[in-house]
């Protein structure tokens, strides 16, 4: 998430710098290092912060990183590639080359830092899509691991593409309202207005486009969810029973988990069926009838957890390595009945379907998580085209009333990415890989001492970090650009406009 952020704030940079280059206005420059310098603060914390994700995967997660580092491991390694190699020589640049770069090298390397975070949070969410999705890798009974067997489906995995166009924009919508109300702040205390108000349009024009594509590109994130992840999305709508053709979006309820019902519930004709399917002449599966199902594929999962309990004996049984093969995809759902006995093979009908019941995420959460995300959208789409109208009849600094809203609307993109998040996560549980394993089997074997000493470390250790980013953010803010870059000058002519004495030549 910090990684689509820090991409926001800099694309928004690279705009700027653009200006700059075109018009040699000194203003533009400012307006570019100030902004650079907040999003230097950012880009140093998400740098500390995202580290220790990296080691997670092996001190908390140990059986996971087994059965799937072939696979997983692949994507990661290589945004770690271009986190710490890629964006930290551009970041370098960034901020070291202003006196030592032409102005148009300087752009360049703006908008490849630019580039260089959107392909680092590219790889991050191609593995997380694998998570959701996980195709172009097969099960080997001799490993007792998964191996990639399709990289290219690995990489266009469609929930993986989905994802990372849905969360950039997003976080080309934090970094627009964070502009536009650090520039609203300015504008209501009249300091800096010269810079604030056109950083104010920047962010509007540029922040409207984005939360237009958020809502767009939302839309292909609902398709493929549908798709391929439906009890997550019968989750989120709080369908317990299978939505006829034309399947009917519910746009108010309060769901019931106890009484597996959605009462008064307000509901959209047609809009899930456009959302999910791309039609109106296909069902949409509730939690119920997608119970039944994983009922089914626990049964086949069961076969595959026989025939693999052969192979371990005898690894030159063809028989059961056929019968492997023909049922490997549902060997995940025969692993939740380990969370109920050991001896899988000897599950009852009535453990079957508790197994089955335990693959229905927390309906309520993801209920109002969704919709509250979706209101925050519609809200970032009208903040940002009142925006753009007042700055466009040059009303924006004297418009207070929506100054004080922008400014207030401040923290609303990181509620809202965190919901999304939620939406995404918490739905696909009791998975850790959609299908492919239960996420109670994926965690290391440690005392719960151990977990709580970890955990009380991680959150004094990230609190601190936030406190040292809120302080310098504030900090610098109130700073501002003047005593931050010193007083303002005239900048030289930009290359790309003619001079004066060519002028008086001509």
């Amino acid at each position: 998430m910090a990684k689509s952020h820090t991409s926001g704030r800099t694309t928004s940079q690279g705009a700027d710098q653009t200006v700059y280059v075109m018009t040699g206005r000194e203003i533009w420059r400012r307006m570019v290092k100030f902004w650079g310098a907040l999003f230097g603060i950012n880009f140093a914390m998400g740098v500390a912060t995202g580290v220790t994700m990296e080691f997670q995967f092996g001190t908390n997660w140990a059986y996971y990183s087994h059965y799937v580092g072939d696979v997983f491991g692949a994507p990661l390694a290589i945004e770690g590639m271009m986190a710490f190699f890629l964006e930290a020589t551009f970041i370098g640049l960034f901020f070291f080359g202003w006196e030592r770069l032409s102005r148009v090298g300087h752009l360049v390397v703006t908008w490849l830092l630019a580039l260089g975070t959107d392909l680092s949070a590219l790889w991050i969410l191609i593995a997380n899509g694998w998570m959701q999705n996980p195709v172009g890798a097969t099960f080997n009974p001799d490993t007792m691991r998964m191996e990639v067997s399709d990289f290219s489906a690995l990489i266009f995995n469609p929930v993986a593409q989905a994802k990372f166009v849905h969360t950039v924009s997003a976080g080309y919508v934090t970094g627009a309202v964070f502009v536009l109300a650090i520039s609203a702040l300015y504008l209501l205390r009249g300091r800096h207005v010269d810079l604030a108000k056109r950083s104010a349009t920047v962010a509007a024009s540029f922040g409207l486009a984005a939360a237009l594509s958020v809502v767009v590109l939302g839309d292909e994130s609902g398709y493929t969810t549908g798709e391929n992840q439906r009890m997550k999305l019968a989750a989120i709508e709080a369908m317990w029973k299978t939505e006829p053709a034309p399947a009917s979006f519910t746009l108010f309820g309060i769901p019931d988990a106890e009484a597996r019902e959605t009462r008064y519930e307000v509901k959209v004709p047609w809009m899930l069926g456009l959302i999910a399917t791309r039609s109106i002449s296909k069902e949409v599966s509730g939690i119920e009838d997608l119970v039944k199902d994983v009922e089914l594929r626990i049964r086949f999962g069961l076969m595959a957890y026989e025939a693999l309990e052969k192979i371990k004996v005898d690894r030159t049984d063809v028989m059961a390595r056929a019968k492997l093969e023909a049922t490997s995809g549902e060997l995940g759902y025969a692993l939740l009945l380990k969370k109920i006995r050991p001896d899988v093979l000897n599950a009852t009908d009535a453990e079957i379907a508790q197994a089955a019941w335990s693959t229905v995420p927390p309906v309520s959460p993801l209920f109002w998580s969704f919709r509250i995300m979706v209101a925050l959208g519609f809200f970032f789409i009208g903040l940002f085209a009142t925006a753009f109208v007042l700055a466009s009849r040059g009303r924006i600094a004297s418009s207070r009333a929506f100054l004080w809203v922008a400014l207030l609307a401040l923290p609303t993109p990181w509620i809202a990415g965190e919901l999304g998040w939620i939406v995404a996560e918490v739905g696909r549980q009791p998975w850790v890989i959609e299908g492919v394993m239960p996420t109670f089997l994926a965690v290391s074997s440690v005392s719960a001492g151990n977990v709580w000493t970890t955990l009380i470390g991680f959150v004094v250790f990230y609190s601190a970090l936030a406190v040292v980013d809120m302080f310098l953010m504030v900090k610098t803010i109130r700073m501002g650009p003047d005593l931050l870059l010193g007083p303002a000058r005239d900048a030289p002519a930009s290359p790309w406009t003619p001079r004066p004495a060519a002028i008086a030549a001509e």
